[in-house]
């Protein structure tokens, strides 16, 4: 059969853990069946709306340009523009079916179109986009504070205050260029008189021209979400955790399942010296809500002397954050060790003990924590979504309370006081399902929706 997957941006450009999951499985089911990636991308060098068809690692990419060019709020997530290309993607593919990874930089319409012309639909639940408009995390930064449930009103402060409103063009007295970006000509005017304006003036005038954003155009986002629940035949939910919150957020439980990520395969070869310092290790985007903080902040209190801390993730994608960690971390063993690319993931766990993954959010279920179970690696974990579905308390890893640095310091002095237990919850680990075994589940669901499950099989 003919798959296409959909998902908010891709690789080369971007490899966080939903990305590499959907190229993985892309690549599993191309043994069996014709893929195609179905993506977009904020590039300010190309032109809004520009539709690329390209190649990445075998795999087929159609890649459309999506750069925040909007009329309204509604068109963030269901812009005309962008509907239409990817209406034009799907008449042109054709696919047997489609699997959504996620509608963000996309359209809610998507699975719409697809029902549409007669294509069933299927979706991964990664994040919470679809009920998050500022980035799926479920996190009000500026506040600090977790939505356990979706307020609107906390929702459009929250998106005034994210990195997509700054992306964002609203309105209609704009001025074009090749370059991408269109930006009002009263920002232009203001950017002229920069250097005599103060920081605040300054800051207004990037803003001249944009739509306030109000609980009403969360409100009616939210509702353009509930109505793609209804387009979609079938979800899964790779924790029971991120599973509950949808059900709450009013998808239908019939249609949704839990089943776990699979992964690529590599043995367990975790190179520990008895008697050396505990190598502490953090994988993952430098960004607040991911909680690199939390962990500079917990291994202040502990002797330096008795770990060695490597942090792994760019610290380019967000630059202030980082530079405020580094500046956390300033005296103490810790190495900012940068980006790496995946196909380096298992030589990564090869030099650490212990994974400690500090999240904020309500995490889903976390790549980095399989990547540390089959390599052999301890984990320590932050107890928040779906990282407790992953880890048992005190046998196969440890569990700290969320945001508490003074927690994470105590679970990882007991690490570091008997070293004996990182090998005792590492080899504890539960068993991880490989990328052959998910493509074979996905087989099956696909030929669920598709209304042949035995014919396909055989």
């Amino acid at each position: 059969m003919h798959v296409l997957h959909a998902i908010h941006d891709f690789l080369p450009r971007h490899q966080a853990g939903s990305e590499l999951y959907a190229l993985r499985l892309a690549r599993a089911q191309m043994a069996r069946h014709h893929v195609t990636m179905l993506c977009a991308d904020f590039d300010p060098a190309r032109d809004h709306g520009e539709v690329v068809w390209r190649m990445h690692d075998g795999v087929p990419v159609v890649e459309i340009i999506n750069n925040w060019r909007c009329a309204s709020f509604e068109d963030t997530y269901t812009s005309p523009l962008i509907g239409a290309r990817l209406r034009h993607a799907l008449l042109t593919l054709r696919p047997d079916v489609l699997h959504v990874h996620n509608l963000l930089n996309l359209s809610f319409d998507l699975p719409a179109f697809a029902k549409a012309v007669g294509i069933p639909v299927v979706a991964t639940l990664h994040d919470y986009t679809l009920v998050c408009a500022s980035g799926g995390q479920r996190v009000h930064k500026s506040e600090q504070h977790v939505c356990v449930d979706i307020d609107t009103g906390r929702c459009a402060r929250c998106f005034t205050e994210s990195v997509f409103y700054e992306q964002t063009t609203f309105g209609s007295l704009m001025t074009g260029s090749r370059s991408g970006r269109l930006i009002s000509k009263a920002a232009v005017r203001a950017r002229r008189m920069l250097p005599v304006l103060t920081a605040r003036a300054a800051q207004v005038a990037r803003h001249a021209g944009r739509l306030p954003v109000t609980k009403a155009d969360l409100d009616a986002r939210m509702a353009a979400a509930r109505r793609a629940f209804g387009s979609i035949d079938l979800f899964v939910a790779p924790s029971s955790s991120l599973a509950r919150d949808f059900v709450r957020f009013g998808l239908p439980a019939e249609r949704l399942r839990v089943s776990d990520y699979g992964m690529p395969q590599w043995p367990a070869v975790n190179g520990r010296t008895p008697g050396q310092p505990l190598r502490i290790g953090l994988v993952g985007t430098l960004v607040w809500h991911k909680g690199a903080h939390v962990l500079v902040d917990a291994l202040r209190t502990l002797p330096p002397d008795s770990y060695q801390a490597t942090i792994f993730g760019s610290t380019d994608t967000f630059p202030a954050f980082a530079s405020e960690v580094r500046a956390r971390a300033a005296g103490l063993p810790i190495a900012f060790a940068g980006e790496f690319a995946p196909d380096r993931a298992a030589a990564i766990y090869h030099d650490i003990d212990v994974l400690v993954v500090p999240s904020l959010w309500p995490e889903n279920s976390p790549l980095v924590i399989h990547e540390a179970f089959q390599s052999g690696v301890a984990v320590v974990g932050a107890r928040t979504g779906g990282i407790p579905d992953l880890i048992e308390d005190d046998v196969s890893g440890l569990l700290f309370e969320t945001g508490s640095a003074e927690d994470l310091a105590r679970r990882l002095r007991e690490l570091i006081e008997n070293p004996a237990r990182v090998t005792t919850l590492a080899a504890a680990a539960p068993r991880v399902k490989t990328m052959e075994q998910d493509a074979a589940e996905w087989e099956d669901a696909y030929a669920e929706v598709i209304g042949r499950r035995g014919p396909q099989r055989a």
